[in-house]
């Protein structure tokens, strides 16, 4: 149920903060977590801007990077990342389209954690997208040398000018969330979308 603990309310953490409002309710819970989502859009120093994205490597390896949150919609659970198209988690998600997303919100002491599938937009698919690509960052695709390349000084990166062949869209679409605060005591939520977002508590 989604209702709210009275009792919970009372709590505290070790700092003797108060359990947020949001955090007694699995709705509250799934509202702050695209909250925090919809801010690293928005704010370049929200801690939601720069995610971990995990995939697996074509020969079976785990691999993570940090990327940065350009869109995020919560009606439709849909997130979106930018990379070049010659990138290893381009590969990973060539041959797996599955991947997760891991946030970490130090201030509300909140961890997300998303397992989406991804579709790869690339060429005139990701054209509208590339319009809204500042150009100081459009540098950093279409560069001569692939991301990973190994070269002899770390000044020979290549440069692309900012070519949008290079230019790549990762649409993540959302199917699980796994919410934890640490609080007092601490909440973890799940959710799946085959289950319309309707939640379910979860042992820490």
């Amino acid at each position: 149920m989604a209702g709210r603990n009275d009792q919970s309310a009372q709590a505290h953490d070790a700092q003797g903060r108060a359990t947020p409002d949001w955090a007694l309710s699995l709705d509250g819970m799934r509202a702050q977590a695209w909250s925090c989502l919809s801010r690293g859009v928005r704010d370049r120093r929200a801690p939601s801007r720069h995610p971990t994205l995990a995939t697996v490597s074509p020969d079976g390896w785990p691999q993570a990077c940090t990327v940065v949150l350009r869109a995020a919609d919560p009606a439709q659970a849909v997130l979106e990342v930018h990379t070049d198209t010659r990138s290893a988690k381009v590969a990973a998600l060539r041959a797996a389209p599955r991947a997760a997303l891991h946030f970490w919100d130090a201030r509300r002491h909140l961890q997300i954690r998303l397992a989406c599938t991804a579709t790869l937009l690339t060429g005139d698919a990701a054209a509208a997208h590339w319009d809204r690509v500042p150009p100081a960052a459009r540098a950093t695709y279409g560069a001569d040398t692939a991301p990973g390349t190994p070269i002899d000084d770390p000044m020979a990166q290549g440069h692309g000018g900012g070519q949008a062949w290079g230019f790549a869209v990762l649409c993540l679409q959302v199917h699980m969330m796994d919410l934890l605060h640490l609080g007092a005591p601490h909440r973890r939520a799940g959710y799946r979308r085959a289950q319309a977002w309707a939640g379910q508590w979860l042992a820490p």
